[in-house]
């Protein structure tokens, strides 16, 4: 069972063998869960225990929510997650150095077979996501299982990212849909009609 997780095929989550190495994870994420937000080393260390891979500077804020504690993340340096993010990372999620994460957001491996008779039994399949590098994910987009976004992308908020994206486009909707390029209007303009000036300046 434990090998089909990671291969896409059905399988039985609540296996004897799949739920006492779970409970083992989820521990370890409630106690991060319960850390002050004065406890940054602690934070740190245990994120460091927690993720599949951990880059350096990765935070993500508490409280944070991982079928596997997070076990099966696996995240590039500098990427920020705000509040509540939650990975069902029944198998393996990638994120790219300097992604940003807003609050609320959903990213899901986990999905059930359409047939009634297969999900009355339990059955699941997971497939995995990748995320790119210096990505931008809105506060309470939702990227569904087997869907990658490739670098430099920003994901609008609210969005339900149902296929892959490209690297390179600001996307937005349900589903999720390339509106445009990010493009020379956006080394002038950071929003609307405000100019970002003189780098040095910042």
């Amino acid at each position: 069972m434990k090998e089909k997780m990671h291969i896409g095929e059905l399988y039985f989550p609540g296996h004897e063998e799949i739920i006492k190495e779970q409970v083992v994870y989820q521990d370890k994420l409630c106690e991060y869960n319960m850390t002050k937000p004065s406890e940054s080393e602690k934070r740190t260390a245990l994120l460091k225990e927690m993720l599949g891979d951990c880059g350096e500077g990765v935070y993500i804020e508490a409280p944070f929510y991982a079928n596997f504690g997070g076990h099966h993340c696996h995240f590039g340096k500098m990427v920020y997650a705000n509040y509540h993010l939650t990975c069902v990372d029944d198998t393996h999620i990638y994120v790219g150095d300097y992604t940003m994460i807003g609050p609320n957001v959903t990213i899901a491996t986990a999905g059930h077979p359409i047939l009634p008779e297969l999900r009355e039994k339990g059955y699941q399949f997971n497939m995995p996501v990748h995320i790119g590098r210096n990505c931008w994910i809105g506060a309470g987009a939702i990227i569904m299982p087997g869907v990658s976004i490739g670098d430099n992308t920003v994901i609008g908020a609210g969005s339900v990212v149902t296929k892959d994206l490209p690297a390179n486009v600001v996307a937005v909707g349900t589903p999720c849909k390339v509106m445009r390029e990010i493009s020379e209007h956006d080394r002038e303009y950071y929003y609307k009609n405000r100019r970002i000036g003189p780098v040095n300046s910042l």
